[in-house]
This record gives C-alpha cells, structure tokens and sequence, in this order.
C-alpha cells in the first residue's frame, strides 16, 4: 500500500470522528482525541487509561510475545449473556484472569453482563455491531471504533483496554493501520475453540479442550464465546460448559494461564 494511500485513508477516519464527537455534544472521547493528535503515532498522554500500545501497531498479534509457557483465555461477546456467570464463576474459583471482547451492541443489550465482566477482568473492544471490516469505508470504520468504546464505557464506567479485535478475524493490512490510527492495537488469537458452534455444529466439550490442546504454544491466545448464537439454532454457550477442562489441561500441560493486560501492556496494573 502506498503511504499517500493510506495517509489519506487515515484523514477521512479522523475527519468521520471528528463529526461523531460534535454530535454527542463537542466533547472527545479519549479515542476520538488519540486519533486527532497525531494518525501515524498517537499520543499516549491522550489517554487516561494504558496505552497506546504502539509496539503492537502493524501486526495482527495472535500470540503473546514471550517463550514462557503461558496461554492467554479470552471471550468474545456478541450474542446472548448465556454463559457469563459461569464462566465468571469458573474464573473465579480457579483463580484465572480473562480478557473478555465486547461488541457495543452487547454492552447496549446487556449492561449487567458488561459491568460484571469488567469488574473483574480486562475489556477490549469487538466492534459495534459485528461487520465485516473489508467491506467498511474509513469513515464507517471510525464509526464502529468510536460507538463502541462509548458504549462500553457507558455500560461498564470503565476505560476499555486499548485492545481491538475484528470481527471474523477479518484482519486487513488497512484495517490494522486504520485501527492503530485510533490508538488500538488488534488483538486476535492463536486458536479458536469452535465452541460457538455446538452440537449443532458438530462440537463437543472434548472437541473444544483438543483444539486448545493441539495449539499450545508459548504465548498461546484462545478464543471462546460467551453466548450463543440463537440465529444459528445455538442456545447454550458450549465455551462455559468446556472452561474447567480446558484451564486443567492447559496447566497439565505445564503451562500457566497468564493475564493478556499485564502480558502485552506491562505496566498495565
């Protein structure tokens, strides 16, 4: 891509920003401001919570950059709450920290879910409504970047992490840059459980732990789902019945389970 290319790109998502914050009102929310300082480099000090984490910018980051055996657990949220309180439940009497990808629809739809989330763990951003990115223009991608961190900040009270994940994993040389320009980094993952798609897909709770299983790699990130697609003819979240196993047969394996907060942003505390 030729730098005038993306130069001009990153303009029209920051000029499409720039409009959004009149219209709440003239006031900028910390995303909008990262993105008016400066597209190539955002200023750290134009937020308030860590980050950004430019170190991270230019790559889709789907393992955690050590050689320690640690995996990261992470949850998408887009659907139904059907599986939060057991995966917080689990989390919590094994002692796991999490990192939990809300989409602003979700936060809109279910507050409670999104507070009890973040008062426990780490928040990152999945979109507004779950698109797919490459077929977005750059103003349509700023939209999505900036109603979703308002969303989950009026749901939560808190900053969400300065952490993106693209729906799909739909993830484009444009899209990351268009995201970085935002001041987030795009967070994927190594494996995906499968797990959304249940019986009905063919998917068990062993099928679940073996996929997991069969990725581990030092700085391993997994990705599981915290509801169900009722769309798809799902009605139970298969990721909240196959955690216990999962979290025993990571640490079998002699890995540990490491915070993906402190694992990527170190001073985060």
């Amino acid at each position: 891509m030729r730098l005038a290319s993306l130069a001009s790109r990153s303009l029209t998502v920051l000029t499409a920003l720039t409009a959004l914050a009149l219209l709440a009102g003239g006031q900028q929310s910390p995303v909008t401001a990262a993105a008016t300082s400066t597209v190539a480099r955002p200023r750290p000090e134009a937020r308030t919570e860590p980050g950004p984490p430019e170190r991270l910018f230019g790559s889709t980051n789907r393992r955690m950059r050590t050689t320690d055996r640690v995996v990261a657990l992470t949850f998408n949220a887009a659907w139904d709450d059907a599986g939060v309180d057991t995966v917080l439940k689990v989390l919590r009497e094994r002692h796991v920290p999490a990192t939990f990808f809300l989409t602003g629809e979700f936060a809109e739809r279910q507050p409670a879910a999104a507070r009890a989330m973040a008062a426990e763990h780490g928040i990152g951003s999945h979109s507004y409504d779950h698109p797919y990115f490459d077929d977005l223009t750059p103003a349509q991608v700023g939209d999505q970047v900036f109603r979703a961190d308002r969303a989950i900040r009026e749901a939560t009270g808190k900053a969400p992490l300065p952490f993106f994940r693209f729906p799909y994993s739909a993830t484009t040389p444009q899209g990351i840059a268009e995201v970085n320009a935002l001041g987030f980094a795009d967070v994927e993952f190594t494996v995906d459980t499968w797990g959304y798609k249940g019986d009905a897909g063919g998917m068990t709770v062993q099928r679940a732990v073996d996929r997991v299983v069969a990725r581990l790699v030092p700085g391993e990130i997994v990705q599981m789902h915290v509801g169900a697609d009722v769309a798809e003819g799902q009605h139970s979240s298969l990721d909240a019945e196959a955690l216990p196993r999962i979290i025993d047969a990571v640490r079998a394996h002699g890995y540990r389970i490491a915070d993906l907060r402190t694992s990527l942003l170190p001073h985060a505390r």
